[in-house]
């Protein structure tokens, strides 16, 4: 697999450097005139605004044109298990878009001594997959289903051979055809089905649109015609249709959009859910809404045919975009499109590093009992670069990570836990090693389908999200556990939130022709960090891992049935 950038020089000299160098360097000249230049381009109203709501915070992130990021925003938010059902409530969703978006005015204030007014484009993003279902009026009809629920498995085993293409439980169409199995009340009242992007969106715009990247994620889409798998569609209607629902499945879903096209306005109720101070005024085109998976790819600059990228975070996927279909249907492995419609293979869990963010908290409340409270990030940057120092297969220990139910191996439910033999090296560095590790085990399982059942070959591995913070760590890891190199954008710490910033940038572009693979090689190419290679010592110490994590599924099959 080839790396995704074409190597060559940008058209223009961007004039605003990455603010993180900035705030780095000592004051001089250069730096002032370079903030300067992004203070007239926000108070000019130029800057541009992505916001994604992820699993555990909202984050936004304003950017220059060029994409060079200016400034940022964010809210800590948790998903609940309310019912047996993973969610959030749609009244934390508008506090905390305003809280996130509060937080960036206050990091412009801040930074350039201004107040943030208005922006040239904006567009939002979110969790891929899960279920929000709405009546005509927009009320919601049951508490919104987040995609980390494996409550579909019946639906799915239906879905998959009817259209012959994978649907995983935490799809759309699963949740809606399950609630039709179940008889649920609601599914005679619907009239519409999307995601928390869509629903966001449509809140903001009165626009039911979605990228098709974010759609990919709820039904099929056909590649030739970037919109819904009409073949696929006919047939699932023709499923229910003795059901006499009173609606097909094209009425109750969005339309879809390419990226770069316009997807409406922000309307003036939409603009005080984001800002309720009534700063911030209608009218700001928004981009397509798109979901957690297409801002990753935008981010690491990996949209062409076979380049990849790996997110990394609360939930862990790779993604491959592909050259050629796949020889047959793997349950395991997702087939989405990235925001301009390319098929892409995408091996994904449901479980990353909510388990090892759980350990890091009782670190810090031990640092509290003995007198040395220390600050989360503290906590992050000290404890998490251990895991270099420890033994390449984690010195005998085991992690099992499954906060949540692991479709990957087979699993509805979770329970954490940490095993070890009396003999294994139970050091904090081979500890926090097998934390790490833990979290790539099932992404992994599904990366070996790609790679020994389908001739997958990739070169190169593009990281972005929380895993690749605080020096080459999460890289190192990353690259034991794929066995390529692992390369992280400059951007890398911007996450989602910048992905989406630059689709919203990509709307307004100049050059209307203008591929995205173009657009993106042109802007942020030379961003990408320089790989860190994989060792052949920690491959080796990862695959023994691997192998004993396989083995202690047995043990974590057990512990879902005993602990209730």
């Amino acid at each position: 697999m080839r790396p995704a950038t074409k190597n060559q020089q940008p058209k223009t000299k961007p004039v605003y450097h990455l603010y993180n160098e900035v705030t780095n360097l000592q004051e001089d000249k250069s730096v002032t005139q370079d903030q300067g230049n992004a203070a007239e381009l926000i108070q000019s109203g130029k800057a541009i605004l992505g916001i994604e709501f992820g699993s555990t915070r909202i984050k936004a992130s304003l950017i220059a044109p060029d994409t060079t990021p200016l400034a940022s925003g964010s809210h800590v938010w948790e998903n609940q298990l309310k019912d047996g059902v993973w969610t959030y409530d749609m009244e934390d969703v508008w506090k905390g878009l305003a809280s996130c978006y509060a937080s960036l005015v206050e990091d412009v204030r801040t930074k350039f001594k201004l107040e943030l007014k208005t922006v040239a484009a904006m567009g939002f993003s979110g969790m891929m997959h899960g279920y929000v279902a709405l009546d005509g009026d927009g009320n919601l009809l049951v508490p919104f289903r987040t995609w980390r629920n494996t409550i579909t498995g019946k639906a799915c085993a239906e879905l998959t051979p009817l259209l012959d293409f994978a649907v995983p439980q935490r799809w759309t169409i699963a949740h809606l055809y399950q609630s039709i199995l179940d008889g649920q009340p609601h599914v005679t009242r619907l009239a519409h089905v999307t995601t928390l992007a869509g629903y966001v969106h449509w809140k903001l715009t009165g626009e039911w649109k979605l990228g098709v990247g974010e759609a990919s994620g709820i039904f099929p889409v056909d590649p030739g015609t970037c919109d819904w798998d009409a073949a696929r569609m006919n047939k699932f209607d023709e499923l229910i249709a003795l059901r006499r629902l009173g609606w097909k499945l094209r009425d109750v879903l969005g339309e879809v959009l390419r990226a770069g096209s316009p997807a409406g306005k922000l309307i003036a109720e939409g603009a005080k859910l984001i800002d309720p101070s009534g700063r911030l005024p209608a009218g700001v085109p928004l981009c397509p809404p798109e979901g957690d998976a297409g801002t990753g790819m935008v981010a690491t600059n990996a949209v062409r045919p076979r380049s990849g990228n790996v997110s990394a975070g609360t939930s862990v996927f790779a993604m491959i975009v592909l050259e050629k279909s796949l020889s047959r249907v793997h349950e395991e492995i997702d087939i989405v499109a990235t925001p301009d419609g390319r098929p892409v293979a995408m091996a994904h869990s449901n479980n990353g590093s909510s388990d090892l963010d759980a350990w890091i908290g009782l670190f810090g409340q031990v640092s509290k009992a003995l007198g040395t409270e220390m600050r989360l990030e503290e906590l992050y940057s000290k404890i998490l670069p251990l895991a270099v120092k420890g033994d390449p297969d984690a010195g005998g220990l085991l992690s099992i990570n499954y906060v949540s139910g692991e479709h990957m191996t087979g699993f509805t439910e979770g329970r954490p836990l940490f095993t070890r033999n009396q003999d294994s090296k139970f050091t904090l560095e081979n500890f926090v090693r097998a934390m790490y590790y833990a979290s790539l085990c099932a992404m992994r399982t599904g990366m070996n389908i790609l790679t020994e059942q389908e001739g997958v070959v990739i070169e190169e591995i593009r990281g972005h999200g929380g895993f690749f913070k605080g020096g080459d760590t999460g890289q190192r890891m990353m690259a034991a556990a794929l066995n390529v190199p692992v390369s992280i954008p400059a951007t890398a710490g911007e996450g989602g939130a910048w992905g989406m910033a630059v689709l919203a940038a990509y709307v307004l572009r100049a050059d209307v022709k203008q591929s995205l693979p173009d657009y993106l090689d042109e802007r942020i190419a030379k961003s990408i960090g320089k790989p860190v290679k994989p060792d052949p010592r920690d491959v080796k110490g990862f695959a023994e891992f691997f192998a004993r994590h396989k083995q202690g599924l047995a043990i974590e099959r057990e512990a879902v049935k005993s602990l209730q």
